[in-house]
């Protein structure tokens, strides 16, 4: 079967509300990320959420890059 629609994947096959548990935005270096925080106590990128375009052509900032959560603000 093909389902062909102009809906976000996400929107029509949810995934466990437990992920989204772990998220939540915070501002490093000034910037606004969704995070989730992993084991080591540090926070992993999962979204960018700047409306800077050059914010998206530094690596320390890409989706999968983690920093200290000390180093977050909410």
């Amino acid at each position: 079967m093909i389902l062909y629609t102009i809906m976000p994947e996400h929107l029509i096959f949810p995934v466990d509300a437990a992920v989204y548990e772990k998220r939540k935005m915070v501002y490093y270096d000034g910037i606004p990320f969704l995070v989730q925080s992993v084991e080591t106590g540090e926070y992993e990128i999962v979204q960018n959420l700047s409306t800077n375009p050059f914010h998206f052509l530094n690596a320390k900032y890409a989706p999968g890059a983690r920093f200290p959560a000390s180093l977050a603000t909410s």
